[in-house]
């Protein structure tokens, strides 16, 4: 791969195939006039087609090898390659502190870290899309009911839009992976606070998830003080992948009424 070799360590798989490649940059055309941060280039295989159709585009990377790769072969990118972990970036100085979207090839070990940031981002990202491992990328997308549906696919939907778009086939990657990969894309929804406490909400959410084989009635009982009784809502026979976020939202604010002093 022009002398940058794919390193396991990174969970690095270059993309190969120029037309899935023109299909993922092709997901953000309607990004406007926002700038564009990509996440791991690689050897700008997607870089190249972001180029093209965004004025504003900047990367991270962390392989000093395709750092060097791209510096030679992408003088676009003069002064706009960040070099360095996206896990660790400050993003509050990106872009003049304005709004970006976010794209990448994610490396399939971070790529649920890399979502975790997104929504600690999501006043400044609002839209974000890219290709992941095809198993994650279900999971971010499942609705209500899916057994896929899990901690991350219910925070992210309740400030995102997440749409599962196509899959991509294992064989256009070097090295190929053992798995295939799926597209997806993240638009941000019009909610700007939560109809209950947010950190509770989070709570509420991790923690029946974290006992998903049980009902929700087990997996709340911890949250409450001791001797509180629980809530009564239909709610609490269901098991957590049933529940919508308007569900969680509802959880949640009955789990932040039993945790009231009682007289």
């Amino acid at each position: 791969m022009n002398g940058v070799k794919p390193k396991k360590a990174l969970g690095q798989h270059f993309l190969t195939d120029m037309s899935v490649a023109r299909r993922i940059a092709a997901t953000l055309d309607d990004a406007g006039a926002l700038p564009v941060l990509e996440i791991g280039p690689g050897t700008g295989v997607l870089t190249q087609y972001l180029l093209e159709g965004h004025a504003d585009v900047k990367v991270v990377e962390i392989d000093t090898e395709s750092v060097g790769y791209l510096k030679e072969h992408f003088p676009a990118l003069d002064g706009r390659i960040i070099e360095g972990d996206f896990l660790r970036m400050n993003l509050d100085g990106l872009f003049g502190g304005g709004p970006f979207c976010l794209i990448g090839n994610y490396p399939y070990n971070i790529s649920s870290q890399i979502f975790f940031r997104v929504l600690e981002a999501k006043d400044r990202i609002p839209l974000c899309s890219g290709m992941l491992q095809r198993e994650v990328a279900e999971r971010l997308a499942a609705r209500e009911g899916g057994r896929t549906r899990g901690i991350l696919s219910v925070l992210l939907q309740a400030w995102y839009d997440v749409e599962y778009l196509f899959t991509v086939s294992e064989a256009v990657f070097n090295p190929p992976p053992k798995v295939k990969s799926g597209v997806i894309r993240l638009r941000r929804n019009s909610r700007q606070s939560l109809p209950c406490d947010d950190a509770l909400f989070r709570t509420v959410v991790k923690a029946t998830f974290g006992q998903r084989r049980k009902t929700i009635r087990n997996s709340v009982r911890g949250l409450l003080p001791p001797g509180a009784p629980l809530p009564e809502s239909p709610l609490l026979a269901m098991r957590p992948e049933q529940l919508s976020v308007e569900q969680f939202f509802e959880l949640t604010a009955l789990v932040e009424q039993a945790r009231q002093p009682r007289d």
